[in-house]
């Protein structure tokens, strides 16, 4: 007879929990990350939301990934990840290649201490242009709507061309207001044609008043020097 108590204790999990499992996970992050270049601004959870704007600024799924090896049911995993994430986006770049292993699983290397690849996000891909390949294949696969895809690189990639990084915006708002009170968010690209979030400063030097002293000064400091050199 068991008299302990059994704990549950997480041992590190490497990502949020989101979606039903793998193939939901990515296939809910393709529709919302669909949903952002289409609208430029959109309305989710707070998980949602900072989970899409990881990959859509910092890093896509199928790119910066590590292989960590498992020790339950690899062959379960296997058959997801053929169908889902084993694709041409597998290549090969100079000495760095996305690894896979089929007694490992990928981690997004942000989750995970050790990496061998650089992140690039889909908004970085698109400025290489249209026709690059890798920029086609990943537009492709996490544009659901493929009607974006010139939108990304014709419109979303000749705003950001100048920057770096800093592609995006999350702001938080009230919780939903339903039984589940989820905590809500808006995620944005910069540069959308919507109202600004947050109140923009106003640059009170440009009022009417501030400029008439200010020309009032530089008069007087003007007649000033005159007749003091007269």
């Amino acid at each position: 007879m068991r008299l302990t108590v059994r704990a549950l204790i997480s041992h590190g999990r490497v990502a949020r929990r989101i979606g039903l499992g793998p193939e939901s996970r990515i296939n809910m992050l393709r529709n919302i990350l669909t949903g952002l270049v289409r609208h430029e601004r959109i309305e989710t959870t707070r998980a949602r939301a900072d989970e899409v704007r990881f990959y859509a600024e910092k890093g896509l799924f199928l790119g910066p990934l590590v292989p960590v090896k498992i020790t339950f049911n690899a062959s379960a995993y296997q058959d997801i990840l053929d169908n889902f994430l084993l694709s041409t986006l597998w290549e090969q770049f100079g000495d760095d290649p996305f690894l896979f292993q089929h007694d490992c699983v990928p981690v997004h290397k942000a989750r995970y201490r050790y990496y061998n690849s650089t992140i690039a996000s889909l908004i970085d891909y698109a400025k290489k242009g249209d026709n690059n390949k890798k920029s086609m294949e990943m537009a492709n696969f996490w544009l659901t709507e493929k009607d974006l895809i010139p939108k990304l690189f014709k419109v979303l990639a000749p705003r950001f061309e100048k920057q770096s990084g800093g592609y995006t915006l999350m702001a938080r708002i009230p919780n939903r207001e339903n039984l589940d009170r989820a905590a809500m968010a808006v995620l944005e690209y910069k540069g959308n044609p919507f109202p600004p979030l947050f109140p923009v400063k106003r640059t009170h030097e440009l009022n009417l008043v501030n400029q008439l002293l200010k020309g009032y000064r530089e008069e007087k400091a003007k007649l000033t020097t005159e007749t003091r050199d007269s």
